[in-house]
């Protein structure tokens, strides 16, 4: 879909134009594209109307949409946070390779954060964020057999950011950069040996089918922001951005959900568990982190993912963790107590 001509409607947009996550999960499926496409008509008595397209199929590379938002070229928009480590590395912190090894260390650090991200792209980039998103644990899909993390060693293993290509790296593995799209041909081809992708997701794309073991410590989660350019927000009528700051948040609360439910029925439907609902069973066999693979998570995370991190943010991203989230994971910069 085209999109250089969406910037230039200031007034209210019949329909307003989205560019929502990505095709094909249940993010987009199950809950934004329903919500843009029928729910704000119920919701406004039929007042107004949304078209939405997922943003892997609008056209805008992943690391130019926040841009394109900055810009109003994308009126309404959502960005991974992960493709923004060369423009905006500051915006990655909150979700850095091995920093939230469970949902609850990924609430705490999104509360720790989120009034930061939130101010600082209103103020710097004129961007309103109305949601963030999240989408299931992003974890390891193996060909070959595993018995824990020391065994990537050697191997090439699929990333999709650069946290979790120092991860990776730091284990001895190869990181190798792959579109989301581009995951299963990369894997039959023979060009990657593991995975790193969302436990319900890759049973989506078909990874079940084609890999033997699945590692199941949240490396990542992949957190999006949904937000709009202010000049398009501000020009929408006083009732609709009362009905959007109301109802959003209850579709950032129910995408939460959803990601809590995929991660466990991605798990039990790779596995092909009776608890397997909504995904295709296979056979996958489960490997659990074992306390070597979560003192190893430490470990690299303090000692190579995050300082890869500040090297690429500056100082000002020091001060900016020990004020957010390093005092709320007790996780201080290197130097700092």
């Amino acid at each position: 879909m085209a999109l250089a001509g969406w910037g230039a409607q200031a007034q209210v947009q019949t329909p307003l134009r989205v560019v929502g996550g990505l095709a094909g999960v249940n993010q987009y499926t199950r809950w934004e594209e329903p919500f843009w496409s029928r729910e704000l008509t119920r919701l406004s008595g039929g007042r107004f109307k949304a078209e939405i397209v997922p943003f892997d199929r609008a056209g805008v590379p992943g690391d130019e949409m926040l841009r394109m938002l900055q810009l109003g070229v994308v009126p309404f928009g959502t960005t991974l946070l992960s493709t923004l480590t060369g423009s905006f590395p500051q915006y990655t912190a909150i979700d850095l390779a091995g920093l939230n090894p469970d949902m609850a260390s990924l609430k705490s650090s999104v509360a720790a954060f989120r009034p930061y991200l939130e101010m600082s792209l209103r103020q710097d980039l004129g961007v309103e964020m109305l949601a963030l998103y999240v989408y299931p644990a992003q974890v390891l899909f193996c060909r070959r057999p595993l018995a824990g993390l020391a065994d990537l060693s050697g191997r090439r293993v699929r990333v999709s950011s650069a946290g979790q290509a120092d991860f990776v790296g730091a284990l001895g593995a190869v990181p190798v950069h792959t579109a989301f799209a581009q995951v299963v041909a990369s894997m039959e081809a023979g060009s990657i040996d593991c995975a790193i992708t969302g436990t319900m997701s890759g049973n989506t794309l078909g990874l079940h089918a084609i890999t033997s073991h699945l590692h199941t410590l949240p490396i990542s989660w992949g957190l999006a922001v949904f937000g709009a350019n202010r000049a398009a927000w501000d020009a929408l009528p006083p009732d609709l951005r009362a009905l959007l700051r109301q109802e959003l948040p209850r579709l950032e609360a129910s995408i939460w959900e959803e990601s809590e439910r995929d991660t466990a029925q991605g798990v039990a439907c790779n596995s092909g568990a009776p608890a397997c609902a909504t995904g295709r069973k296979g056979r996958m066999v489960v490997v659990a982190a074992s306390p070597q693979d979560e003192r190893r998570r430490q470990e690299i995370f303090r000692d190579t993912v995050l300082p890869r991190w500040l090297q690429r943010c500056g100082q000002r991203c020091a001060d900016l963790w020990n004020q957010t989230i390093g005092p709320a994971r007790g996780l201080a910069t290197p130097g700092n107590p």
